[in-house]
């Protein structure tokens, strides 16, 4: 598609960049704009979307080391393409959820609601990102003679990130961003139902991408570590479906939150009880 945006003289700037960053910039938005919505501590949730970013950038580079070791143990100069590429999403979540994690504990902020704020925002960004994804042509899919099918034709995406070029090949990027957008929609149109049970909205994202993650992964042609028949991000979302249900489990059985009350709404002073004479 298109892997290079534009240059300006020795400055290029790559379309996956752009995406990226937008992405992250769109998702830490939302996050703070539901947080102000739900009445909780915006400046602390912008504090932990930083955090999220980084630890994400950072986990997701880091799978992708562990799940390519082999290659980058046999061309150790290739470690430099760590530093432009985009990793492995799920290392991403899991990473940036454990420093999520110690953040809330550390600031004693709620955790479960905080993590149903944040969640329909992951869900946004990500869409986003694949679409970097498409443009770059990384993450791409098996041949298929499907009409959807899609061709790349840039020798630099064959280049850069090994890319098929003139075959037609699945969408997966796609796939992936119309799944996101399928569970970022089904999240904000449900959220309501569960929302007295806090920590729901998260988990029931983290189920439906795990499901979704691994139905998809069957249709990706790119190198992403294999064990068994299943790819590394198949197996991790045979770890998380069943925990989010666990999960699910667990907190419809607590005690329901109080339902919250609507921004800028005041609470009615109680009436005085008559006393009889």
């Amino acid at each position: 598609m298109f892997p290079v945006l534009f240059e300006l003289g020795p400055i290029t700037v790559y379309s996956y960049g752009v995406l990226l960053a937008s992405s992250y910039l769109l998702a830490l938005y939302y996050a703070v704009r539901r947080a102000r919505r739900f009445g909780l501590d915006a400046n602390r949730v912008l504090d932990l979307g930083i955090y999220i970013i980084i630890s994400a950038l950072i986990g997701a580079k880091l799978l992708l080391l562990i799940v390519d070791f082999d290659y980058f143990r046999r061309q150790p100069a290739e470690l430099w393409t760590l530093v432009r590429s985009g990793g492995v999403f799920y290392g991403g979540l899991v990473l940036a959820f454990l420093v999520a994690l110690w953040y809330v504990r550390k600031h004693r902020l709620p955790v479960w609601p905080i993590a149903d704020a944040v969640a329909p925002s992951i869900a946004l960004g990500h869409v986003v990102g694949r679409f970097g994804c498409l443009l770059a042509g990384c993450c791409y899919g098996k041949p298929t003679s499907l009409p959807w099918g899609i061709t790349f034709t840039d020798p630099f995406a064959a280049s850069n990130v090994g890319t098929p070029l003139h075959v037609a090949l699945h969408p997966t990027q796609m796939y992936d961003a119309g799944a996101e957008f399928l569970i970022l929609a089904l999240l904000l149109a449900t959220e309501r139902f569960w929302r007295r049970h806090a920590g729901w909205t998260f988990w029931v994202y983290i189920l439906l991408y795990g499901v979704s993650r691994f139905a998809i992964e069957f249709f990706r042609g790119d190198p992403r570590g294999a064990n068994m028949g299943f790819s590394t991000s198949q197996w991790i979302s045979m770890g998380l479906v069943p925990l989010s249900l666990v999960m699910l489990f667990v907190l419809s059985r607590q005690r329901p939150d109080p339902e919250p009350a609507p921004a800028g709404a005041t609470t009615a002073p109680a009436r005085r009880k008559k006393r009889g004479h």
